[in-house]
């Protein structure tokens, strides 16, 4: 533009060459704009003015406000991204955390696998087939297995989830440890993994069942579940009611509690020949003869072909045997007030599971109070919730 133009027209130009209709419409109405209302229109629509500004001062008042403003919100929106970031802090651990674990997961199974394990493992028929390729580690190498995963009893304490490691049996020379919290921090991370493991699939079993009870109609495969459900907790005559009272987990404190105390942490015969965890009595063929029965007993111990599927009977005994049904009526009592299924308000209802009775509830609330075995009853497995992939599992 020419320097010679006055300065109004020189905004009026300014709005004809930027196509400014409220300007436009405002000249053709025949309104007579002052510079001032010109240059504040001008502005609005983000078009720099003339160098000689008739008002300068207010127009510098009107772009100090809109600088403010723009400062204001991207410092909320940069407030806003450090809280988010702050608040997912802990998932992004977590996601990390995984990921570092089955990349070491990976590396031990590649160790181990050789011709050891069978391939491509399906769902249902895991158990069977690792039945007969279980391993058993030596101490030192499951102790180096657990630092190389950063298996951490304090840090599941304060709330990390559990490494989902999977053994198949306990470390035949456990008893050599000499330092006996050592050895039962040890025996504690074996046990864990699989108790939460099978405490899991029951959650989910319950998650499903009342899904099924709440719909008018089911169909044919609900039906067959439900029916599956009814002979695994060993229910006649279709009682749902019963079934949601045996259908539910077992107090990790608890299950920890008695596999320590019917193995020895781990150490008994029974144990390390069978993988007995829990002392249960079978008088089939498949069991350990005791050397210190009397004469009149003539009973075994039931013996496994892996740790799993020992918490597996474990698991069906207390929530099926006539002997523990004031255990599954007070656990029922805790789920049905909303209130926390603890491993010490449920372990007075088993004194039927040794024949020294109160004595032995005595000793379970000892070994759960004297280890804090509490502070594992809100233990989760990683990736729980979820189906957990084959990669980000370890079974050993």
């Amino acid at each position: 533009m020419k320097k010679d133009i006055p300065y109004r027209d020189q905004l009026v130009e300014l709005s004809k060459l930027y196509k400014i209709d409220e300007i436009k419409n405002y000249i053709r109405s025949k309104k007579n704009l002052t510079v001032s209302q010109i240059e504040l229109i001008l502005l609005k629509n983000k078009i720099r003015l003339p160098e000689l500004s008739y008002n300068k001062k207010k127009i510098a008042t009107i772009k100090f406000k809109e600088q403010v403003i723009t400062n204001v919100v991207l410092t909320v929106c940069l407030l806003a991204f450090v809280t988010s970031l702050i608040s997912i802090r802990p998932y992004i651990k977590t996601i990390t955390d995984e990921m570092k674990f089955t990349y070491v997961a990976k590396e031990y199974k590649s160790n181990f696998k050789s011709n050891k394990f069978p391939k491509n493992l399906n769902t249902q028929d895991d158990n069977k087939k690792l039945e007969n390729h279980a391993v058993s580690l030596d101490t030192q190498i499951t102790l180096n297995l657990f630092e190389n995963l950063k298996y951490d009893l304090k840090k599941i304490r304060q709330g990390q989830p559990v490494k989902p490691i999977y053994l198949s049996q306990l470390p035949k020379d456990l008893d050599r440890l000499k330092n006996t919290k050592k050895k039962k921090d040890t025996f504690i991370k074996i046990v864990m993994p699989l108790i939460l493991d099978e405490n899991n699939k029951i959650l989910e079993n319950r998650k499903k069942l009342f899904k099924i009870l709440s719909k008018s109609t089911n169909s044919m495969g609900e039906k067959r579940w439900l029916k599956r459900r009814f002979k695994e907790y060993e229910i006649k005559k279709g009682d749902i009611t019963e079934l949601k009272v045996r259908m539910d987990i077992i107090p990790p404190s608890i299950a920890i509690a008695q596999a320590a105390i019917e193995s020895g942490w781990g150490t008994s015969r029974f144990a390390l020949e069978g993988n007995a965890m829990f002392g249960q009595w079978t008088w089939s063929k498949n069991g350990i003869e005791p050397t210190d029965k009397s004469k009149n007993q003539d009973h075994k111990i039931l013996k496994f072909s892996m740790l799993r599927s020992s918490v597996k009977a474990y698991k069906n005994n207390l929530n099926t045997h006539n002997g523990y049904k004031e255990f599954r009526e007070k656990r029922a009592e805790l789920r049905k007030n909303n209130k926390k299924i603890s491993g010490l308000k449920l372990v007075n209802y088993l004194y039927n599971y040794a024949a020294t009775g109160k004595e032995y509830t005595k000793s379970l609330k000892r070994t759960i109070d004297q280890n804090g075995l509490t502070d594992f009853d809100d233990a989760t497995l990683m990736n729980s919730g979820k189906s957990l992939p084959a990669r980000a599992s370890l079974i050993l």
